[in-house]
């Protein structure tokens, strides 16, 4: 056997007998995720890519594709196989394993899109899922219906129900064998969301989403993009998706944001017989090529001329191992862009390279549907006002999609927010981060002084407490009906969250934060947040002689306090009132992030802190709320501006809920609930003592959970009789605890103690 390394990678470890077949995340970016699927030849980590192996042309031989590239996982065809007598004595006698010299994960293809080149295939339904199994392969396919872009309504609608009534057959044959189960639909999207719904009851192992190698071939990315949206969001999401025949590595950022586990490429071979090369970017001639767009181990040594007079079986395959090594590199950035929170940072650079994935990145990002179901969120549009039955059936997929990408946003997150012109405003976890001031902020209900008018600081970047902290607070002391807003470059965000993430961490040129401000837009955001019809004082922190100019405004609105400036600086003639400024500044500051951040009512959040003290650093920067009797309530956050729950603020929301515990899992989220309290996380009786001691909360022990449970939010957990036993953060949303068995479903942070 040759040997493709100084030190050949051992085979893989089975996975143990009761997790074959479990899928579980490890870590997420919104809907991108880095996961393990559970297989009897190794663990894989995804998103991973297959390479298509032909059994009679090996480019690469599967075993340096194991030894030297570290690749868990193939797919080759069974149908091809099936047909070679050959082959198919060969793999029924010593399994397809033996047949490919490959330790690792094996898939297996059925034949269906050779029924999509050549018209038709031999095989039957039952018997190819048979053959699979008799082969031992890790995963089979089903034998589906491939349904091609150019196909006429009707004849998708019949591939789709076909291949819904080959699944119950094609499940029961398969017996312990993972099995894949197709998704189908054209360019149909309420034919996608059937088919996924309808898939997803049956007990496959994966969902490979087919018939877009055609879409991809003529770089119809936006339906490419659509198909992704109007399918995803419905299929169980303990299930990897599987992008059938996509392994150009141009796509994957993209695809991988929006959702996708696994690919499959021949395209590293096809393109190299034509003496074409990978990149992230697009595809490249060697032909004309002098140098080498990107250096890669196999290359290193030889210049694009060197590799032209090659013998053609060489250059083949020199060029197949180019091609991978390419694609292997685009995978592995993605997966650590997912670790760093960056996965759309990077889909946005990937779609300034190729005219086609820009066009689906601005569809996805500014299409109609989008602005539509955010207005639909806060209340802007009736419901039945919005589209036509017609419309809503064409469209209703990818509009709902997109809501499913920015309710699994974490927010807020840690690490600056680099500006990349109006791209940085499409970013899902931006758009979820603005829509949660909307859902859950709101103005005070305070006639008094100062009521009619809102203060805008603009000009300067933060922390805006140094320069402001003090002027705030006095004039809230003397003005209590007055709002006070920052403009930021993503847009405008209370006072009282001046340290919030993403708005004050915007990492770019002077000029983002020393515009002029932008009164229509600030007027229509103005809008949004309850508060038009509201006499706008624009104050530019830049000026040295801000304060004094905003004496001369504030002096007009007949503060219940007299106010003057001594050199330049407002002042208050009371010898105690500073202090109680500062602490009425600290309240209101909780205030709202406990509104904001643990979805509690604003009169609730206001109850919670009206008697609350705090510990403040040498700053002036909160670090903990206590309550009138001395408990930790909650800590700010210095990385994110987040709120960090302890155990006595947990009893306190806890005691003020309201809603009736959650008695099983919601069918959907899209829905903001705010004011609803934190999330109700319910776990059996096995996992109670365990909460109790603070360890986390796996799948496959939670009953119940509410629907407004979000990554990255603070929530409570409660045993089956109601009692709370415990707070944590959520690293799932609510369909994850409803589908997933496998891995951490709650980070605990602490449990209550019996």
């Amino acid at each position: 056997m040759p040997v493709w390394s100084d030190h050949p990678r051992p085979n893989p470890e089975p996975c143990r007998e009761a997790d074959e077949g479990l899928f579980e995340i490890t870590t997420r970016d919104g809907r991108a995720r880095l996961g393990k699927l559970h297989t009897k030849h190794g663990i894989l980590e995804t998103p991973a890519l297959l390479p298509v192996i032909n059994p009679n042309i090996r480019t690469i031989e599967p075993r340096e594709m194991w030894d030297r590239y570290g690749i868990g996982a193939l797919i080759t065809n069974s149908y091809i196989i099936w047909k070679h007598d050959g082959l198919k004595e060969k793999a029924i006698a010593d399994g397809v394993h033996a047949l490919l010299d490959y330790p690792g994960v094996i898939m297996t293809d059925s034949g269906t899109f050779q029924s999509y080149v050549y018209g038709d295939v031999e095989v039957g339904v039952e018997e190819i899922v048979d053959f699979q199994k008799a082969i031992d392969v890790d995963i089979a396919t089903m034998l589906d219906v491939f349904s091609r872009p150019d196909m006429k309504y009707s004849e998708v609608a019949e591939a789709v129900d076909e291949t819904l009534r080959r699944s119950k057959v094609s499940v029961e044959v398969s017996g312990d064998t993972m099995l894949n189960g197709p998704i189908q639909g054209g360019l149909f999207s309420d034919l996608r969301t059937k088919s996924a719904t309808e898939m997803g009851k049956f007990d496959f192992s994966v969902h490979p989403i087919g018939g877009i190698v055609p879409v991809m071939e003529q770089h119809r990315y936006r339906e490419y993009a659509k198909i992704m949206l109007s399918t995803l969001p419905f299929l169980p999401s303990n299930r990897p998706v599987h992008m059938f025949g996509c392994g150009h590595p141009m796509l994957f950022p993209m695809s991988i944001a929006l959702g996708a586990d696994l690919f499959d490429s021949a395209a590293y071979a096809l393109f190299a017989r034509d003496g074409r090369i990978l990149t992230p970017w697009g595809t490249e001639k060697l032909e004309h090529m002098v140098e080498w767009p990107i250096i890669m181990p196999c290359i290193s040594q030889y210049s694009p001329e060197e590799v032209r007079k090659m013998d053609k079986s060489d250059r083949m395959k020199l060029l197949s191992k180019y091609n991978l090594e390419i694609t292997l590199a685009e995978l592995s950035r993605c997966r650590q862009a997912v670790r760093d929170g960056d996965i759309w940072r990077l889909v946005e650079q990937r779609s300034h390279q190729h005219p086609a994935l820009r066009d689906a990145f601005l569809w996805l990002t500014t299409n109609p549907a989008t602005a539509e179901m955010i207005a639909l969120n806060h209340g802007k549009i009736p419901l039945d006002e919005r589209t036509s039955s017609q419309e809503f059936s064409n469209s209703g997929g990818w509009e709902f999609g997109w809501n499913w990408i920015l309710n699994s946003q974490t927010t807020p997150r840690k690490g600056g927010e680099q500006w990349a012109g109006s791209d940085t405003m499409a970013r899902p976890h931006i758009t979820a981060a603005k829509n949660l001031l909307l859902d859950r902020w709101h103005p005070r209900n305070d006639s008094g002084a100062g009521s009619d008018s809102v203060i805008i600081f603009y000009g300067q970047s933060g922390p805006w407490r140094d320069k402001c902290d003090n002027l705030v607070a006095k004039l809230l002391q003397c003005l209590p009906g007055l709002e006070i807003m920052i403009n930021t470059p993503i847009g405008l965000v209370p006072y009282s969250l001046e340290d919030l993430n993403p708005f004050c961490h915007i990492e770019g040129p002077d000029w983002l934060w020393k515009n002029n401000l932008d009164m229509a837009r600030v007027a229509q955001e103005l809008e949004l947040f309850g508060l038009s019809g509201k006499a706008i004082i624009a104050v530019d922190l830049r000026s040295e002689t801000f304060e004094s100019k905003l004496f001369d405004v504030v002096s007009g609105l007949k503060p219940s306090i007299k106010v003057n400036l001594v050199e330049g600086r407002l002042t208050i003639h009371e010898d105690n009132y500073f202090a109680q400024a500062r602490l009425k500044l600290n309240r209101l500051k909780a205030a709202d992030k406990f509104s904001v951040l643990f979805n509690v009512h604003q009169e609730q959040a206001q109850e919670i802190v009206q008697s609350a003290q705090f510990v403040v650093n040498k700053y002036g920067r909160i670090k903990n709320v206590l309550s009138s009797t001395n408990q930790h309530l909650a800590s700010f956050r210095l990385g994110d501006g987040g709120l960090s729950l302890n155990n006595p603020g947990a009893v306190e929301l806890f005691t003020r809920r309201r809603t009736p515990l959650p008695e099983t899992f919601p069918e959907t989220a899209i829905s903001p609930y705010a004011g609803e309290g934190l999330a109700v996380v319910v776990v059996d009786d096995d996992a109670e003592p365990f909460v109790r001691k603070g360890r986390n909360v796996f799948h496959g022990f939670v009953t119940a959970c509410d629907p407004w449970l979000r990554p990255g939010e603070a929530c409570l957990i409660c045993n089956q009789s109601g009692n709370l036993i415990g707070h944590g953060v959520s690293v799932s949303t609510s369909e994850d605890l409803a589908a997933m068995r496998k891995g951490v479903a709650i980070k605990t942070r602490d449990g209550i103690k019996e």
